[in-house]
């Protein structure tokens, strides 16, 4: 009896080992543009890439960058771009999951301070399977060069 109450708690126990294992989901390239001085919002953009066999969702993001972070989209209202949040953004198994410029992001609502070429800032990406993941973005003047599978930068 001992031996199956230690079995269903070691299998209870890497269940949850499973769900919050950070190797499930890939962060790819992290980044967010300079914001000049007077501007107040900003994004995050980055390639999520999930490694085990089972759908995951990005529920959310934190961190002390800006008093408010969502996960945002863009939609075409008639003839305008607009932004709009989302509760969630899917991440399908071996399938990237591309936040970007005029597409998927992660909003960055009222700044501490101004982003600046250079300098980096942490977020936790909350997934809904793979737990809490750390990430570091790296700001930069504009959207950065893909990179080749290498890790060298892609010059056409």
């Amino acid at each position: 009896m001992k031996k199956l109450k230690y079995l269903v708690l070691a299998g209870a126990l890497s269940s949850l080992a499973w769900a919050a294992d950070p190797a499930t989901v890939q962060i790819e390239h992290p980044w967010a543009r300079e914001t000049p001085p007077t501007v107040t919002n900003g994004a995050a953009y980055m390639t999520l890439l999930n490694q085990s066999q089972q759908p995951d969702r990005l529920l959310g993001a934190s961190g002390e960058v800006a008093k408010t972070i969502e996960l945002h989209t863009h939609i075409m209202e008639g003839a305008q771009m607009k932004m709009r949040p989302v509760a969630a953004i899917d991440v399908k198994p071996g399938e990237p999951t591309v936040l970007e410029p005029g597409g998927l992001h992660i909003m960055l609502i009222d700044l501490k301070q101004p982003l600046v070429a250079g300098q980096r800032f942490p977020l936790t990406l909350n997934f809904e399977k793979a737990g809490k993941i750390p990430v570091e973005v790296t700001v930069t003047k504009a959207e950065p060069e893909p990179m080749h599978p290498a890790g060298g930068a892609h010059r056409p």
